[in-house]
């Protein structure tokens, strides 16, 4: 029986690469989003048909609790159990310091924190009982040592995200192995959307490799973290970043 796969903001850059690369390996595939419908539908029909496998679309603010409480009922009743939740879901808003309000910073961190714990929390019940789970959160290394004054608050949230790993690890084991990995300058359409040729240099200097990264790089580690050739990878954050120079 194929493992079911529940990507939350799965429907446009790294969900949706890692939601073709898991289709194409056999997984279920469950594409959360909040607004980008349209996107979430396409993806859907394309794993459909040129995977042939069992995949949902289901629209939920991972940052609710009820919302994501009747997601995961709605994917036990169609699909069965979670098997793998991959930590996608995250919102960004990049702005001068003294621009940013406490609300969009309460808001980055109920996205991007909270509801990676919500989902968490929820699958939990479901790989306990068949003693066998795979969580894996999309860090940055914005949370690690790459940080911008312009996106603090998104920084904040992901470093707060590798320590929930950690935490989740702990008290998950033995039966769920809960790792993060960390992007660095990865070439999604939210990435490059907005930043002149000039940016766009500077920042690829800084990357040993000479280039950003592919969505699809990524969707690769995913892959191999929640195989069974990783069983013994855990509480680990995974950095896939082209040898990024911290920018601090």
């Amino acid at each position: 029986m194929s493992r079911t796969v529940l990507i939350t903001g799965a429907a446009r850059g790294i969900g949706r690469a890692i939601a073709l690369e898991l289709a194409e390996q056999g997984y279920n595939i469950v594409i959360n989003y909040l607004t980008s419908e349209e996107e979430a539908l396409e993806l859907k029909s394309r794993v459909e048909k040129d995977y042939g496998a069992r995949c949902m679309a289901v629209k939920a603010d991972v940052s609710d609790t009820e919302q994501v409480d009747g997601m995961i009922r709605e994917i036990e009743t169609t699909l069965g159990k979670v098997d793998v939740l991959i930590n996608n879901a995250a919102v960004d808003y990049p702005n001068l310091f003294h621009l940013k309000n406490a609300e969009e910073f309460r808001k980055i961190l109920d996205v991007n924190v909270v509801g990676a714990f919500n989902c968490a929390r929820r699958v939990y019940r479901g790989m306990k009982e068949k003693g066998w789970g795979r969580i894996v959160n999309i860090a940055s290394t914005n949370g690690i040592n790459t940080y911008y004054p312009m996106t603090l608050d998104y920084d904040a949230s992901k470093a707060a995200l590798i320590s929930l790993t950690h935490s989740l690890a702990l008290q998950f084991a033995p039966e769920v192995n809960v790792n993060a990995i960390a992007p660095g300058f990865i070439g999604t359409e939210s990435e490059l959307e907005g930043y002149d040729e000039e940016f766009l240099k500077q920042e690829t200097e800084k990357i040993l490799v000479e280039r950003y990264g592919r969505p699809e790089e990524v969707a690769h580690l995913v892959r191999f973290l929640i195989s069974n050739e990783a069983d013994y990878i855990n509480n680990t954050v995974i950095r896939i970043d082209g040898g990024q120079r911290g920018s601090c």
